[in-house]
Formats: structure tokens, sequence, C-alpha cells
């Protein structure tokens, strides 16, 4: 009996420095039946010429490919253009500048076919440092074995690394039936998994099978302005309710947990950025969420009526709020 179909739904830009690794880890993926989808998103570089070197060695290894171009558009359309073409029984969406190892799909549809009550399964994975040489696990806590995962990705308690998962084709066409997920600039993963996590258990495998490389020029990974983390956490929240919207669970309950997430690491960031109208602003928006803690009020009144701002500044990052 022919193995299930996996599709691996590929978006990029500018890739040219990466996608020797990509290509390289996807040859070398110990399951062979696989359909790979690369959809160039107006890159301006050598991604297209090298995308299409490998079209032949692709080809021999049994992989069903296929390359398209489109005017940029950003992630989340690249990757749409990627849902309508798969025709897989299993999806995964690993970005072009990471790599999954040898045995990261097999393992995956291995699970799933042993374990039929499962329509998703996660893998752990390492982070690896480019300007350093650093490497550690993308989750190295207990809490990575959990397998009901929906009400941690909604607070972002857990990790969405788009290559350390595997879910069942059938579960995505029944959350989005149209094979179109909302176009934003913020975490595509999360309106997968989110909608996918509430109707179904996770699997783990407690191997590191994924390996997402930090890079200088990763724009998600290295701009720490506090403005500029206060509209990146507005435009997260917006997708994850959407998401919601497509789960099966207590909608309003889940929004207003997801709001007052959302509000309480503004607040934190207006502190950084020292702008006390933002703070009393995201402070209200816990507050009508449920959200605003005793030790959150009263680091909210310390600062509003003290004069030293700077010294709060210093000394209130030094704990987390619970």
């Amino acid at each position: 009996m022919e193995k299930p179909l996996v599709s691996v739904i590929t978006p990029c830009y500018n890739g040219e420095k990466f996608l020797n690794r990509y290509f390289e880890s996807i040859l070398s993926q110990t399951y062979s039946n696989i359909e790979l989808i690369f959809i160039n998103d107006g890159s301006m570089d050598r991604t297209e010429e090298i995308v299409l070197a490998y079209t032949e060695e692709l080809r021999d290894k049994g992989i069903r490919y296929i390359y398209e171009y489109q005017e940029n558009q950003g992630q989340a359309a690249a990757l749409n253009r990627g849902l309508k073409l798969f025709s897989g029984d299993y999806l995964t969406w690993p970005d072009s500048d990471d790599v999954m190892k040898p045995e990261c799909i097999e393992k995956k549809v291995d699970f799933l076919l042993k374990n039929q009550s499962y329509q998703m399964v996660r893998s752990n994975g390492i982070c690896y440092s480019e300007s350093t040489g650093g490497k550690k696990r993308i989750c190295d806590f207990e809490k990575a074995k959990n397998e009901d995962i929906f009400h941690e990705l909604l607070v972002v308690a857990t990790y969405g690394c788009c290559g350390c998962y595997l879910i069942a084709a059938d579960l995505f066409k029944k959350i989005y039936p149209d094979r179109n997920i909302m176009i934003s600039r913020y975490g595509q993963n999360w309106q997968v998994l989110v909608p996918a996590s509430s109707y179904t258990r996770c699997g783990y495998i407690d191997e590191d099978l994924y390996i997402v490389y930090e890079h200088d020029d990763s724009h998600s990974r290295k701009d720490n302005n506090p403005l500029v983390n206060i509209d990146r956490w507005e435009g997260f929240t917006e997708i994850v309710i959407d998401a919601i919207n497509r789960s099966n669970c207590d909608r309003e309950v889940c929004r207003k947990r997801v709001l007052e997430n959302c509000a309480k690491n503004q607040f934190y960031f207006a502190i950084d950025s020292r702008n006390i109208m933002l703070m009393r602003k995201f402070y209200c928006k816990m507050k009508l969420n449920g959200g605003a803690s005793l030790k959150n009020t009263l680091l909210y009144t310390k600062v509003m009526c003290s004069s030293k701002f700077a010294e709060i500044v210093r000394t209130i990052r030094g704990g987390k709020d619970n």
C-alpha cells in the first residue's frame, strides 16, 4: 500500500543565502512520498535560479514538485497560493531559511498512522544562532509534552515553529474549506495551529527534528523597538481572534483571554517606551478584559504617582507577571 502523500509548502522572499541548505534537507528526507510546493514571493535575488536548478534532482528522487512565482504580496499570501495547490494527506509548511532533519517527516507520519485519533503532531527542535554559533532546544520544559495545546497557543505559552508540526489535510480543509487564511504580516502559523488544536489533541515526539536558524537579517527576530512590538502584538492578536472564530471553543471566553494577554504585553512595552498615555491605555484594556492582576495594578499606580519614573523602569522589569 502506498504511503500517505505529505505536502510541504514553503513561501520564500529573497532566500538565496539559505536555499541550498533548505533543498538538501528536502532531498535528505527518509520519507519518500512528498509533494513540494515552493512559492517565490517576488524575490529579487537568485532565488528562482537556485530553485529551478533543483527541479531534476527533486523529480529523480520521486518528489512531486510545484514551483510558482508571484509578485511580492507577503508570506501569508504566498502560503495561501500554496494551500490552494496541495493534494497531500498531511501538510507541513517549513520556512525557507530553516532545515528539517532527515527523519522529520517519516517519524511524524508514523506517529499519526499509529495513533489514528490524532490529527496533528509536533516534534521538538533546535534554535541555532548563525552569528554566535550558540544553540538551544526550541522547547526545553515539561509542557512540551502537553497534548491539549489550544489554550497555550492562544496566549503564546508554547511554540508554533511551522516545521515542527504536521497536520492532517482533512482537518485543515475542515477549518479552511476555501483554503484561504487571513492575509496578515503576523503569525500565519497561529492561523492554522490555533483552530487545528481546538479539534484534536497534538501528539509530541521528543526529538529535535527541525532546526530554526536565527540570523541578523531575519525581520521577525531582530527588532526590539517597544513601539514596533506594541504594533506587532496588535496585528498578531487580530489574526488569533480570526483563528478563534474558526475554532471549536467558547469563543467569547477565548477572545477575552487573548485580548487580555495582548494588553498585558503591550503594557510592559509601553513601560519600556516610557509612554504614560500608552501605559494608561493598555492598563485599561487589561481591566476591561478581566486581566489586571494585583501586581499590575500596584505597578500602574506606582508609576503614575511617582516622579521617579526612570528609576522605576529600571527596577520593575526584574520580575515577571503571574
